[in-house]
């Protein structure tokens, strides 16, 4: 919880893992894919990106939490299960903002589950990810034809528009928290429009 706003619950993740999945399935081809997560969280997004990728995949985690790395090091190992320890995965504790702007051509895939979508809620700094010069950035640091996806708790029509003035061909999807029910989430699917 942050205030009144909840951040994370180990009960519902079947938005989550839309992430990975919608995302993953645009890279699919590629088998030494190197995919960026923004947020750890409780570890929906990376337990279900893992089976869909083989083992020349690369998955950095940003989490600029620490409390959060240990807790799910920690009283959550059980939740997180092999995913921490997998030879693919590597957890940082860093700004994702920072590791997206510090590269170029590098990600396959930049997933992205900061706050509580396009709106800094949570911490305003992550309004700068959201912006257009930060989703210029995440364009840059995306390889031809990759994909930056991006989870909200709601719809946001402006950020659907600032994704596509950044040279990005956007998809956007309404799937639910839990699976087949639940609250409704936006998962905004952006991939580069050059030819991979």
């Amino acid at each position: 919880m942050s205030g009144n706003i909840e951040l994370m619950n180990s009960r519902v993740g079947g938005s989550e893992e839309a992430l990975a999945r919608l995302s993953c399935k645009k890279i699919s081809a590629r088998p030494q894919a190197r995919i960026l997560i923004g947020g750890l969280g409780m570890g929906f997004t990376l337990r279900a990106a893992l089976p869909l990728h083989g083992p020349e995949a690369r998955l950095v985690v940003a989490e600029l939490v620490p409390q959060v790395i240990a807790w799910a090091r920690g009283p959550l190992a059980d939740v997180f299960g092999a995913s921490l320890t997998d030879p693919r995965v590597r957890i940082e504790q860093a700004d994702v903002g920072q590791l997206i702007r510090s590269v170029r051509s590098r990600y396959d895939a930049i997933l992205l589950d900061v706050d509580n979508g396009p709106e800094g809620l949570a911490r305003e700094a992550n309004n700068d990810l959201y912006s257009a010069s930060g989703l210029s950035a995440a364009r840059e640091a995306l390889r031809p034809g990759g994909v930056l996806a991006v989870w909200s708790s709601s719809p946001d029509r402006g950020f659907t528009r600032r994704l596509a003035r950044t040279g990005l061909r956007v998809e956007e999807h309404m799937v639910r928290a839990n699976g087949s029910r639940g609250a409704r989430h936006v998962i905004w699917i952006a991939t580069r429009k050059d030819a991979s």
